[in-house]
C-alpha cells in the first residue's frame, strides 16, 4: 500500500485526508515514480474548491509536480529505467502528494545530479509557467517586464528569466515579500491601492511586457501599463483575453529548458517552506492563505 492525499468532496480543506492505496501499477509509456518532494501550488486547492471544474471522480489524488525516483516502467518506455532520477507533472487524479505515482514518460525529464529533488519538483508547473510566460512575447536586452504577484514561486523564477535576459523587471508583490523579489535584481512596487501609478512613476512610457499571476481586478488596472494589449499575458485569469492579451501558451520543452537553467544555476527556484507528506494540509493552507512566499514543497522521503 501507499499514501496519498486526497480531497474526498468539493470544497473546503475540510476535505481532504491522507489515504492509503494500492502501488499504482504503470500503463503503456508510463512511469512509476516513488515521490522524493512534491510542488505545492495554487491550482492544487482551487481543483479542490472546484473553481476549474467539479467532473472529476472522487476522492481525487492532489499535486500536480513531482521529482522522484523511477521504480518500474510501462509498456514502450525506453528512454528511462529503474533508478532514474526523474522530475515531471502529474497528470490530473493521479496525485503528486503521494508515496507513488504515475506519469507520462514522455513529459518527464531526467533530473540533473545538481538539482536536489525538492527544487526539481517546483519546475513541473510553476517553473514551466515561469518560462512560458517569459517567453510568450519576445522582449529585447533592457525592455522592461512587469510581474503580478512576483513574490509567489512563479513570479521569483520568472524574475530571474528577465535578469538573464537583462531584461528590466518590476515586481508587484505584498510589502512582506520586498526582499524576495529585490534579491531576484527587480524593482519592488507594493501591491495595493495605487499599485498602477506607482508602476506609472518608474516607466512612464508603459511596460513592454505585463505578466500576470494575479488576475481580477489587478489585472484590469495593470493591462493599461501595457504599450500595447497584446503584450499582456495571464497564467492567472482567462479574461485577459478581453482585455487584448493572451492566456499562457504552453512549449512542450518548457520543462527541460528551466530545468536545465536551474542546473547551471541562473535561477533559483526559492523553496522557503518545506512540510512532510502527513502534513500536506498544513502546505496547501499556507499556499491557500496567499501569504507563502517563494515556493512551497512536500518531502515525502
Amino acid at each position: 500500500m501507499s499514501k496519498v492525499y486526497v480531497f474526498t468532496q468539493f470544497g473546503g480543506p475540510e476535505h481532504e485526508e491522507l489515504q492509503e492505496r494500492p502501488v499504482p501499477q504503470p500503463g503503456a509509456g508510463e512511469l512509476l515514480v516513488e515521490v522524493k518532494a512534491a510542488g505545492v501550488n495554487p491550482a492544487d486547492w482551487k481543483i479542490r474548491a472546484g473553481h476549474l471544474g467539479t467532473d472529476r471522480q472522487l476522492p481525487t489524488a492532489m499535486g500536480l509536480e513531482v521529482a522522484g525516483v523511477v521504480t518500474a516502467v510501462g509498456d514502450g518506455v525506453t528512454q528511462f529505467g529503474v533508478g532514474d532520477p526523474v522530475l515531471a507533472g502529474v497528470p490530473a487524479g493521479n496525485g503528486g502528494f503521494a508515496e507513488h505515482t504515475l506519469v507520462r514518460a514522455a513529459e518527464a525529464v531526467a533530473k540533473p545530479e545538481e538539482v536536489s529533488f525538492t527544487d526539481a519538483a517546483t519546475l513541473p508547473v510553476a517553473g514551466t509557467t515561469a518560462y512560458d510566460l517569459t517567453h510568450q512575447v519576445e522582449l529585447e536586452p533592457g525592455q522592461t517586464m512587469l510581474i503580478l504577484g512576483a513574490g509567489g514561486g512563479v513570479g521569483l523564477m520568472a524574475a530571474q528569466i528577465a535578469n538573464v535576459h537583462q531584461f528590466r523587471t518590476i515586481g508587484v508583490a505584498g510589502e512582506a515579500k520586498r526582499e524576495l523579489v529585490e534579491s531576484t535584481g527587480a524593482t519592488f512596487v507594493a501591491s495595493g491601492d495605487g499599485f498602477a501609478d506607482r508602476v506609472r512613476e518608474l516607466a512612464p512610457e508603459g511596460v513592454d511586457l505585463v505578466i500576470d499571476l494575479v488576475g481580477g481586478g489587478v489585472l484590469r488596472q495593470a493591462a493599461s501599463l501595457a504599450t500595447e494589449p497584446g503584450r499582456v499575458v495571464s497564467a492567472a485569469d482567462p479574461a485577459v483575453v478581453d482585455l487584448g492579451g493572451a492566456v499562457r501558451e504552453r512549449n512542450p520543452e518548457a520543462l527541460g529548458k528551466i530545468t536545465g537553467v536551474v542546473e547551471y544555476g541562473l535561477v533559483n527556484p526559492n523553496v522557503t517552506a518545506t512540510y512532510e507528506l502527513q502534513q500536506a494540509g498544513q502546505a496547501l493552507a499556507a499556499v491557500e492563505a496567499g501569504h507563502a512566499a517563494g515556493k512551497t514543497v512536500i518531502e515525502t522521503a
